[in-house]
This record gives C-alpha cells, sequence and structure tokens, in this order.
C-alpha cells in the first residue's frame, strides 16, 4: 500500500504518481493529530480512532475548502496523501474536462502552494515527482534538496534521445549501450531520473520550481508550449466528461500566433 506508482481514476482516466522526497505538511504524523475543532473534541470512527482528513490545497486555482476529499490515501506516505490533494483540488477546480495547457497551469499553482504550504515547517522540502495522465502525457516537477545529514541532492534530471542515435556509457559501472542498433529512426525517447545515468551524454537538471509536461519523449515547459500535444491528438478524453471551451477558444484565450495552429483544423 506504500508501494510507488500510486494510481486514482479521476474524469475516467488513469492519474499515476510517483514521488522522491519529503513533505512535512503532508506527513501523515503530523496532519493527522492535528485538531482544527474550536472545542478540542476530534471527530472518531467506528473504532474509535480519530478521523483524519488530508490537508487542503487549491486555493491558488480558487477553489476553497467544502470539507469533502473524495480521495484519500491508503498507505501512510506524504506521497499518496500529497497525489490525492492533487486530486481533489483539480477535481473541485474543473467539472469538464481542462486542455492541457490548462492543466499545466492549474498543476503548476498546486506546486507552488504546496512548497508554500510546507515552508511553515521546520527542515527541508524536498518534493520530485512524476504525474502520469492518460495514455501520452507526463509531468514532471522539481523542487530538490538533500536530507538532513546527505550529501545527496534529490533533484530531477532528464535527456532526449532521438535520432541519430548513438553509443551511451553508465555512470556508475564500465558498461556502454549502442543505442543506434536497438532503435529506429521513428524514435524518440525522454529519461527521466534523480541523477544522470550515463556520463557521455547532454542531461538536462530541471530547474527548482520547474514543471515539465512531456509527450511524445519532448519537453513542454510553458502551458502555451502544451498546445503542440493537443494538435497531436494527445489532450485528455473521456467517455464521461465533456471536454470545454473547444481548443479554438482555449488558444485565443494564449494569443498564440496563426502560425502556430494553421493547418490544424481548428
Amino acid at each position: 500500500e506504500n508501494v510507488h506508482p500510486f494510481q486514482r481514476e479521476m474524469w475516467g482516466i488513469s492519474f499515476c504518481f510517483a514521488h522522491n522526497g519529503d513533505v512535512t505538511s503532508f506527513d501523515r504524523s503530523r496532519f493527522a493529530t492535528k485538531n482544527d475543532d474550536p472545542n478540542n473534541i476530534p471527530k472518531m470512527n467506528k473504532t474509535n480512532n480519530p478521523i483524519v482528513k488530508i490537508p487542503w490545497i487549491g486555493r491558488s486555482i480558487g477553489v476553497q475548502d467544502t470539507g469533502e476529499r473524495p480521495y484519500n490515501p491508503i498507505g501512510a506516505t506524504d506521497s499518496e496523501a500529497m497525489f490525492c490533494a492533487i486530486l481533489n483540488a483539480l477535481r473541485a477546480r474543473f467539472d469538464t474536462l481542462p486542455s492541457l495547457p490548462k492543466l499545466h497551469s492549474a498543476v503548476q499553482s498546486l506546486c507552488n502552494e504546496i512548497t508554500e504550504l510546507d515552508s511553515a515547517y521546520e527542515g527541508t522540502t524536498i518534493l520530485n515527482f512524476l504525474l502520469g495522465c492518460g495514455p501520452h502525457i507526463q509531468f514532471a516537477y522539481s523542487w530538490p534538496g538533500s536530507r538532513e545529514g546527505s550529501s545527496v541532492w534529490n533533484g530531477l534530471h532528464y535527456l532526449v534521445r532521438e535520432p541519430p542515435f548513438h553509443s551511451a556509457h553508465l555512470s556508475d559501472i564500465d558498461y556502454s549501450i549502442n543505442f543506434a542498433t536497438r532503435t529506429t529512426e521513428d524514435d524518440r525517447i525522454a529519461i527521466i531520473a534523480t541523477a544522470p545515468l550515463t556520463d557521455d551524454e547532454d542531461w538536462v537538471e530541471i530547474n527548482r520550481g520547474e514543471l515539465l509536461m512531456f509527450d511524445d519523449g519532448l519537453p513542454h515547459l510553458a502551458p502555451e508550449e502544451c498546445y503542440e500535444a493537443e494538435l497531436k491528438d494527445h489532450g485528455l478524453e473521456s467517455d464521461v466528461m465533456a471536454v470545454t471551451p473547444t481548443l479554438e477558444i482555449d488558444v485565443r484565450r494564449y494569443k498564440l500566433r496563426k502560425e502556430f495552429y494553421q493547418g490544424a483544423a481548428i
């Protein structure tokens, strides 16, 4: 129950989440003992244990805490609790499927809210996660750091491999792989890791507070860049939830240049 990745269904879409780090505000030993009752009388369940409610985030995207928590952790990790909090906020914010730019913008705001919330606690916030949304889209966010007493840097690095492919030498052992013999001219892949896995390729460290969206092996940093995936029909799709606004309305909202989407039949 405490093993990554965690998975939930939302909007008829599978969401998966994996996290490396420590976020004190979502530590169960902290929020499970917090009592907001002015009379200091905790609510109890059938087994006479206090009812646990995970922290609320969402004010940054315009949703207030109504007390509802459709998604709750099964295990005891801060990672799963935070994943559920993100889904609760997105579910409250959108009653129709958001476009990828709007989803990117909302997730970025929630990440900012989490790091701000966690700044109230002593210690170092380390928030590095991967968030998969359906079959095509994966977000990667990094708020790096080192745990107390450790010199190990916990961040996120990525690398895009595409033609022409070549050999790569592993960082931890003396071994090389020739990817040219294992790929085709149509292949492209993004590798995301805590630290570079090879020592002869140009890995990129994700900056502190940066959210990237990956699609077809390519990173997209800003919300407006995510339209490239939308134009390839890699946006969110669901049989149980409508999509609005139309892509054309959303394109105008972000004031993209005409040449960006000409020929896309919108």
